[in-house]
């Protein structure tokens, strides 16, 4: 069987990660429907985890396939739009009437651009950075809101403004063209110092002595690096850098300054 025919085929093991992550963000909105907002958010960080997981399987075990990457897709928007923008809305958004549904439309919007930008990118983008905000993390600063309001009793109608503004912004981060790191170059293979593992153990306590405002807070901060970093890297900032089409020349003059080697 050649590697064409076998690419076409449907491979269990990473796929069932992926069905796994589609289900964590069903049950994401069925939670919120019901009022139980924390296992809402939970599940949402859950479909992060599995979303983590399908692609390096299929890549270790060597099961990548299209289909599989298109099933990934669809589950995503699942998992990291639909489910965060509806349980925005649950939690917060339906007391702003109007406004509300339309800023979790506008979330859901640019989850759905921003991967299908993605998806004709792959291949060609500099692995370095995302363009625009990945869905997982603008879904984690959403549903990260939720999860904090829900573990310190505040009422969703209180911060419904805070919420619909947090749930505009990130989808609009998602369409933007900030560059944000990917930590896809860092080598997981690479044996690590006694002092990296160290560093990992300490920030797993700190998650786990308050996880909902720990995460909200770093993926706060992870939002934020976008502009900073584009703000830093170009030469001279255009509204391209922002929004629009991504095919300004400052990117690829400052990469390939980097490249070049230095003058003797």
């Amino acid at each position: 069987m050649s590697e064409l025919q076998r690419s076409k085929g449907i491979y269990l093991l990473p796929n069932l990660f992926t069905t796994a992550g589609l289900f964590s963000g069903f049950y994401a909105v069925i939670a919120s429907m019901q009022g139980h907002f924390t296992a809402a958010a939970v599940a949402v960080f859950v479909a992060m985890v599995f979303d983590s997981f399908d692609g390096r399987i299929a890549r270790m075990t060597n099961t990548q396939s299209a289909f599989g990457a298109e099933y990934d897709s669809m589950a995503d928007m699942v998992s990291f739009g639909i489910a965060p923008a509806l349980v925005s809305y649950n939690w917060a958004l339906s007391d702003l009437g109007k406004v509300g549904w339309l800023a979790a439309f506008i979330y859901a919007v640019g989850a759905a651009l921003r991967l299908a930008r993605f998806n004709t990118q792959v291949g060609i983008a500099d692995k370095r950075y995302f363009q625009g905000l990945a869905s997982p993390a603008a879904a984690a600063i959403v549903v990260g809101l939720v999860w904090v309001g829900s573990d310190f009793d505040i009422k969703g109608a209180s911060v419904s403004w805070l919420a619909g503004l947090v749930t505009l912004l990130c989808g609009l981060l998602m369409v933007s063209n900030f560059r944000y790191p990917s930590f896809k170059e860092f080598d997981w293979k690479d044996k690590g110092s006694f002092l990296a593992i160290l560093i990992v153990i300490g920030i797993l306590v700190v998650v786990a002595l308050q996880p909902p405002l720990v995460l909200f807070i770093a993926f706060t901060l992870y939002a934020l690096s976008g502009p900073v970093i584009t703000f830093r890297t170009v030469k001279e900032f255009k509204m391209e850098h922002v929004v629009g089409d991504n095919n300004d020349a400052d990117f690829e003059c400052e990469k390939g300054k980097e490249e070049q080697p230095p003058k003797e």
